[in-house]
């Protein structure tokens, strides 16, 4: 089940997204804990936060330098932190309460700013949503320009989330189909004017 919210009422508009799933694990890839339970997972759909990936060789068989430095904005923090008490009181409805849940992580006993958002940090996973490592635009930070061609480089084009300047607030999956569907019909208007034909 998925819901967007607001995590507080600072935002004018949804600034979260749930995914409950009806699991419990330790962490994904592990076994099924032996009792019946849900996963409230929450996401900062807008975050600061930005984080770096390099390249560390000439070998391409080589894995890049990933940071993600996630939650390290006060802002992020400060989500991380409105987004557990947001997922309680959900949990805490009159809807719910049949069901009795106990909160297993991080566990009711945390509830400062500061130890929810150490608490979301220590739990927290990746939602497979990473963009921008290839941005778009004409700034030096650019890696492809509004034809998706990689700047400096001919015959070269990046057609993916990396290309996204920033996150888009939701699911990547259909920006990703636009942005292949605009990036097909630049190379074919491109073939067109030069005589070229695709079959």
């Amino acid at each position: 089940m998925g819901i967007f919210a607001k995590s507080s009422p600072n935002f004018e508009t949804a600034n979260i997204e749930y995914h409950v799933q009806p699991l419990s694990l330790d962490a994904f890839g592990e076994p099924l804990h032996p009792f019946p339970a849900i996963t409230v997972s929450v996401c900062n759909l807008r975050p600061e936060s930005r984080g770096t990936c390099h390249i560390t060789a000439n070998d391409y068989q080589l894995p890049p330098a990933i940071k993600p430095n996630y939650l390290s904005t006060e802002g992020d923090r400060m989500v991380a932190a409105d987004s557990i008490r947001h997922a309680r009181k959900l949990m805490a409805t009159h809807r719910m309460a049949d069901f009795s849940p106990d909160e297993i992580k991080p566990g009711p006993s945390v509830s400062s700013d500061a130890d929810l958002a150490r608490a979301a940090g220590d739990i927290a996973t990746t939602i497979f949503h990473p963009v921008g490592t290839a941005k778009m635009g004409d700034d030096d930070k650019a890696v492809v320009d509004d034809h998706l061609k990689v700047h400096g480089i001919g015959g070269l084009r990046v057609v993916d989330a990396s290309i996204m300047p920033t996150i888009v607030s939701g699911n990547t999956h259909a920006p990703v189909t636009m942005i292949a569907e605009k990036a097909a019909d630049l190379i074919r208007g491109e073939n067109e004017s030069a005589g070229h034909s695709l079959s």
